[in-house]
């Protein structure tokens, strides 16, 4: 990535009922995003993914901006201890500003709410408002069935085989660091309607 100190957006799971597997990924990633000087953009919660991510950046000395909606915050689902935390009044305005602050995106396994983030920001990048890396941690083959139903998207012309680079796999939190410092930038040419960033 060419800025200095990036900023990447991490959309995770919450449940903290979840293999090992992927809580170690979350903390390896989490070292590697301290290392290498990218800010941790996350959605500010304090459990599974999300908080492990979080805890990992900050005890390896790196910087988590949290955004987040002020009813999670009363709810107590807050992490208390980011660099920075954004509150919002609507989980949509959380959305676009982890969108809007972000210089990529990754996401890591998680339930329907990382789904639906993930779906959104690839939508975005085929309109072209978001121009930036899109990297999915593929922890555990996780994510295997929802490739073979965008490959079949594809196959069955709901997709335009362009569409398949709006999205970079990656099987290692390894992988992500050296996707996003050697990632191509998207070329905007297959983009939607306009090509207005966010």
């Amino acid at each position: 990535m060419q800025d200095k100190n990036p900023a990447v957006v991490v959309y995770c799971a919450s449940s903290s009922e979840i293999d090992k597997a992927y809580i170690n990924a979350a903390e390896r990633l989490g070292v590697l995003l301290a290392e290498n000087n990218m800010t941790c953009i996350t959605g500010a919660g304090k459990q599974g993914l999300m908080g492990t991510l979080n805890d990992s950046v900050l005890k390896n000395g790196g910087k988590v901006k949290g955004i987040i909606p002020g009813f999670m915050v009363d709810a107590g689902w807050c992490h208390e201890n980011l660099t920075e935390t954004i509150i919002t009044e609507t989980i949509h305005e959380r959305k676009a500003q982890m969108a809007h602050l972000s210089d990529a995106a990754i996401a890591l396994p998680g339930g329907i709410g990382t789904l639906e983030e993930l779906s959104e920001i690839i939508t975005w990048k085929q309109l072209g408002l978001f121009k930036n890396p899109v990297v999915l941690l593929n922890t555990n083959n996780y994510y295997d069935p929802l490739l073979k139903f965008f490959e079949s998207m594809i196959q069955q012309k709901f997709m335009n085989p362009d569409y398949s680079k709006l999205l970079q796999i990656a099987s290692s939190p390894e992988d992500v660091i050296n996707i996003l410092n050697n990632n191509l930038n998207w070329n905007p040419s297959f983009t939607k309607y306009h090509k207005k960033e966010l």
